[in-house]
């Protein structure tokens, strides 16, 4: 089940979801350093973790899933923001260089629809890069943050589905080693904490990531299913 998207938003405006954003783009830009003249899909809520791309990318779109709701993005310029049907996304075959997902494949009841349309939707060439949270870490055992909701994943777990939906994984990662706390004098040490945890414990990390790629030869493409053509009634109020 997906938080709502007014919960995710004012997480992120908290203090422990402002250090979470920082610790966890700060690892996605790692793997990412570079995508120049790309199309870049967030797919969940992932705008705390666009902004980087959004004057660097030929193009950045963000879609979130109609049972979690959508909120304009970015606030001082165009909206690029979008609610869909997450086994049905509004966009053309092969037209996106890379995607990421976060705050999705947890929650999703669609889970294998959802990831067949990724998979339709990105480029040959392209990535995806998927961010759970970490079975493992305490960050999954709490449900205070939404790191605490859905379904979470260990990285054997994460690189198994990806193979089954004809993706293949070419790199992990980790993230946000810091507990999930307020006290100012934990958040304050958050480089501190994630420099400990990533040399020390990697496996108890609050998140983990998996970069793919879509295989096209090695085996058949996902199964598709019939596209629907839906439409969503306008709101009558804004947040």
């Amino acid at each position: 089940m997906y938080s709502d998207v007014v919960d995710l938003r004012d997480f992120y405006q908290s203090s422990l979801g402002q250090v979470a954003r920082r610790m966890i783009r700060r690892r996605i830009r790692l793997i990412w350093p570079d995508v120049s003249g790309l199309r870049v899909l967030g797919l969940g809520y992932a705008t705390p973790y666009l902004r980087p791309f959004h004057d660097e990318a030929e193009r950045v779109v963000a879609l979130m899933p109609a049972a979690q709701g959508v909120l304009q993005w970015p606030r001082d310029a165009e909206n690029v923001a979008a609610l869909c049907d997450e086994a049905e996304l509004p966009l053309q075959d092969a037209s996106i260089d890379r995607v990421l997902l976060i705050h999705a494949l947890e929650c999703s009841e669609e889970l294998r629809p959802m990831l067949a349309e990724v998979w339709r939707v990105l480029a040959g060439g392209g990535r995806v890069l998927m961010v759970v949270p970490n079975r493992r870490g305490i960050w999954a055992r709490l449900d205070r943050t939404p790191f605490g909701a859905g379904h979470p994943f260990t990285q054997n777990q994460l690189s198994r589905l990806l193979r089954q939906m004809a993706f293949t994984p070419v790199s992990s990662a980790a993230a946000l080693y810091i507990p999930p706390t307020e006290s100012r004098m934990v958040l304050s040490a958050a480089a501190a904490w994630e420099n400990l945890g990533e040399r020390w414990f990697n496996s108890f990390s609050g998140v983990t990531m998996v970069e793919a790629t879509k295989q096209i030869y090695a085996k058949s493409k996902p199964e598709r299913r019939q596209r629907r053509h839906l439409v969503y009634k306008p709101a009558t109020t804004s947040i």
